[in-house]
């Protein structure tokens, strides 16, 4: 079932976390963070929305860097009722899709709880004192990749974000599989 995201809460700070990545290290929001921008987004392996984007993802991860942006995805779904998303078939899809940037385990769920995380992809965009300044989509793609063409939202948004600390005031909303969260 598609899920939408709320509105950006402009100025709201990033939870810090430390988590496994794919490459066998572990992360902290600390030393990820950009100089004048940091990504979280949270993705996972089958969801057909992350599948149409994931390449463009990575582009516009790649072009941030020279902005001063890093970034880095997590995911946090359910392995047990969803094992295309298990820690070892994120190593196979981060390899797959030519991940640049760290692929992070939340087994425990709790990163996307502390970020009110509800689908995937689910991207918040901070500026460099880690103040949300965008919760957006990545562009009109939905379960299909749209025209190359179209306006790069979240790289244009990031970008701004680099240069001003500010995010646009005007976003459209994410939308994506739901976070399949473990039963209580």
């Amino acid at each position: 079932m598609a899920e939408g995201t709320p509105v950006c809460e402009f100025g709201w700070k990033a939870r810090p976390f430390t988590l496994p990545g794919v490459d066998g290290k572990t992360y902290s929001l600390d030393e990820l963070r950009g100089p004048n921008g940091t990504l979280v987004m949270f993705i996972c392996n089958h969801c057909p929305y992350v599948k149409a984007v994931i390449d463009r993802v990575v582009r516009d991860v790649n072009d941030l860097r020279g902005f001063g942006v890093n970034a880095v995805a997590i995911c946090s779904n359910d392995a047990r009722t969803h094992p295309d998303d298990s820690f070892d078939n994120m190593k196979l899809f981060a390899r797959a899709h030519g991940l640049t940037f760290p692929y992070l385990h939340d087994e425990s769920q709790a990163v996307a709880r502390a970020y009110d995380a509800v689908c995937t992809p689910d991207f918040f965009g901070f500026n460099g004192d880690l103040e949300l300044q965008y919760r957006g989509r990545l562009d009109e793609s939905r379960k299909e990749a749209a025209p190359a063409s179209v306006r790069r939202d979240l790289f244009e948004a990031m970008k701004q974000i680099a240069e001003t600390g500010q995010g646009p005031r005007q976003q459209t909303p994410s939308i994506g599989c739901s976070i399949k969260w473990k039963a209580a």
